[in-house]
């Protein structure tokens, strides 16, 4: 789970990671771009629902990460069209808060099935 005393500098990081801006983070959320302004700020901080999907949002980082050799090649994965989404790239799964359906797709692509 996120530290609250971290929240900015870990929201920033995955931001930078998943090579997204903060309008495509807040979507990603379910949050509006102006919450997202303030846990940014640190004024305050996710609560129930946002709170969870940050943490599978962390899980699919982790997960990016681990399967992916650089931060630029997990951006272009992110930001490339893709079978598995019908054209779609995997970003729009994402801003959708689709992050299960990405997750999805990465293990496919694990798993050694292409689309």
């Amino acid at each position: 789970m996120i530290n609250t005393h971290l929240l900015s500098e870990s929201l920033k990081q995955t931001m930078a990671v998943l090579g997204i801006t903060p309008s495509e983070l807040a979507d990603a959320l379910g949050t509006s771009d102006r919450t997202l302004a303030r846990w940014l700020a640190d004024e305050t901080y996710p609560q129930h629902e946002a709170r969870r999907k940050l943490a599978e949002l962390e899980q699919l980082i982790h997960r990016l990460q681990d399967s992916f050799a650089t931060p630029e090649a997990v951006a272009e994965w992110l930001h490339a069209e893709s079978g598995y989404f019908g054209g779609l790239r995997p970003l729009d799964a994402l801003t959708r808060g689709r992050i299960d359906a990405v997750d999805a797709a990465l293990e496919s692509i694990l798993s050694g099935i292409f689309v």
